[in-house]
């Protein structure tokens, strides 16, 4: 259901947006409560091409995107604040980003994201809207990031 209060526009890429996203990270513990991984992320966020969605000025959501070869990229992190889930806003974000991969001849683009192994239905929530954007799955593996936290690799050819 869209909020008809909202004014969005995507804007990027930018660099050196950390600062912007790790207020967005900490809202979403369910999501991102490991302390080490968003201070990680907030770290790589400052080096990567990040796109971010602004209602007026304020910063509600954004999607980060590392580039492994001339050929494939990652989204390496997106959040958006939970008071506008399912608002159009992470389908923008990936719009716009992914259309800026393709004018730089990126054809393929992956997310890794907790697997269904694990059984937590927040990240269900999170892949399907990964598969709704044209992921797919192609591999639960593991041994990423650790035994308890069996990740899933998406793909997706632009």
């Amino acid at each position: 259901m869209q909020n008809p209060s909202l004014s969005v526009r995507i804007e990027g890429p930018f660099f050196e947006k950390g600062k912007f996203c790790e207020s967005i990270l900490r809202s979403l513990p369910i999501w991102f409560g490991i302390e080490e991984a968003i201070v990680n992320y907030v770290t790589e966020i400052d080096q990567l091409p990040t796109f971010l969605a602004l209602d007026n000025e304020r910063v509600i959501g954004f999607i980060s995107l590392k580039e492994h070869t001339r050929y494939a990229a990652e989204v390496l992190v997106m959040g958006i604040l939970e008071e506008v889930h399912r608002q159009g806003i992470g389908r923008a974000l990936m719009e716009k980003s992914q259309n800026w991969l393709q004018s730089r001849g990126i054809e393929y683009l992956q997310v890794k994201t907790l697997g269904p192994s694990d059984g937590d239905e927040n990240f269900a929530k999170t892949r399907a809207f990964y598969e709704n954007m044209g992921f797919r799955q192609l591999e639960e593996i593991k041994t990423i990031w650790d035994e308890h936290n069996p990740c899933v690799i998406m793909v997706k050819k632009l």
